[in-house]
């Protein structure tokens, strides 16, 4: 059976690139009747947030991503000091009291092996005793091809801390193991752990899982995405205004390609047509543009009164509205808008009169173009044909008038927003331009 797992640490706010990699073990295992395992990676104590793993269990349920077993690492403990004694007890690790010196990671380095390991000491952290001069191979499932390193490049990991808790180096193998994960996915940026942990795995007397890295999502900037980029922050994007089911989309697609290029998935979708061998190996661009089509795509697709109730939750000055003209103005926006948090832009001048107007927005003839449009609302004449009975353009007679109104060039079209603003606010605000 194919068992999969999601394994985020509840050290700050769920990255997109976390909920990518949730979509994927997700798929690959559901396409094929496996288990979906969520494991929270609590070891790391001082960088731990109140709630974290919580918020996890939530975004996930938000996404409707259901989890067949949930295992939390700070509960295992016993696992993983047995591992590591373990090690110590079969050579392939050490005791070291310089816990806080860790071996160099860019290259050959005569540091890469910790003093401590020749020292029999009995106690301290532990330590892994990585042997020299030996090839590490695997085969990447993701980027399908082989990865090798020599043992001469990896330094002595750390295991087992003496605070009483593993290393992610440790806790991984042991729970992969434990757990009967049979494939994991990760980050590009865990690639080199792997010889660390397939040494783990070879001196515990594990069988190796498929190991997979994804992509790098990149910053349209440069560089990669970065997690302290609010913009990246799952929840952010949620509170932004941007649908689950724009977010899916357009993260899946981030990454992996279906065969006959279709974008639009639900859940369901793509569990079914999910496929490993559409993984790209490119790294993709975190393309605003492109979540924001998903989003209006999404938005079109809800009914006006789903709308309505999505508005009514995130907007407080519009529960303030009249029942009847808060459909109207659902109506009226439903087209125009990209993300949910768009209404307070293009709808603010129904529940907040403009205060200050730049004069400088209106036309040379906006006080005629003005005292005709007042003329035409108080008695209720169309204001279509105001513009042809004077031999006013019409697109600049309607710009001041919108402009008068709503205190913008852009805005839902004039003639509607006039009707569900009403007939004494708009005379109103007429007046106050013309005083």
């Amino acid at each position: 059976m194919i068992r999969t797992r999601f394994a985020p640490s509840p050290t700050g706010s769920m990255h997109i690139g976390n909920l990518r990699t949730a979509f994927y073990a997700y798929a690959l295992a559901k396409h094929n009747n496996g288990e979906f395992i969520l494991r929270i990676e609590d070891t790391d104590k001082k960088r731990e947030i109140e709630g974290g793993a919580n918020d996890i269990k939530d975004l996930l349920t938000i996404f409707d991503i259901k989890w067949d077993e949930y295992y939390i690492q700070s509960e295992r403990l016993d696992l993983y000091k047995k591992a590591a004694e373990k090690l110590v007890e079969d050579g392939h690790a050490f005791y070291c009291q310089c816990e806080a010196k860790n071996a160099k990671e860019d290259g050959f380095s005569k540091d890469l092996r910790d003093p401590c390991r020749d020292k029999n000491l009995t106690s301290g952290a532990v330590k892994l005793k990585v042997p020299e001069n030996e090839w590490i191979t695997f085969k990447d499932f993701v980027l399908q091809k082989k990865v090798s390193w020599n043992t001469s490049t990896i330094g002595d990991a750390t295991l087992f801390k003496t605070d009483g808790f593993p290393t992610y180096h440790l806790a991984v193998v042991v729970d992969d193991n434990d757990l009967k994960i049979s494939h994991v996915l990760r980050g590009h940026d865990w690639m080199p752990s792997t010889p660390i942990h397939i040494l783990v795995y070879k001196y515990l007397g594990f069988d190796v899982p498929e190991i997979g890295h994804l992509t790098d999502i990149m910053d349209p900037d440069g560089g990669k995405l970065s997690k302290r980029k609010g913009s990246t922050s799952v929840r952010g994007l949620l509170t932004e205004g941007y649908l689950p089911e724009a977010l899916l989309n357009f993260v899946i697609l981030l990454g992996w390609a279906p065969k006959d290029n279709r974008e639009m998935f639900t859940l369901e979708e793509f569990v079914k047509y999910f496929d490993p061998n559409g993984f790209q190996k490119g790294n993709p661009v975190f393309n605003r543009e492109k979540l924001d089509w998903f989003n209006g795509e999404y938005i079109r697709k809800l009914s006006d009164t789903e709308l309505y109730e999505k508005f009514q939750f995130s907007n407080s000055n519009f529960q303030t509205m009249e029942e009847n003209k808060k459909l109207q103005i659902t109506k009226l926006v439903k087209d125009r808008i990209k993300k949910i948090s768009d209404l307070d832009a293009l709808a603010k001048f129904f529940w907040e009169e403009p205060k200050e107007i730049d004069m400088n927005l209106f036309g040379k003839n906006y006080k005629e173009h003005l005292t005709k449009a007042q003329e035409a609302i108080e008695k209720s004449i169309p204001l279509d044909t105001v513009s042809k009975n004077n031999d006013f353009k019409v697109g600049d007679f309607f710009m001041d008038l919108r402009i008068a109104i709503t205190g913008t060039k852009f805005t839902p079209p004039i003639n509607e927003s006039i009707e569900i603003l009403g007939k004494e606010k708009s005379i109103k605000r007429i007046r106050k331009i013309l005083e």
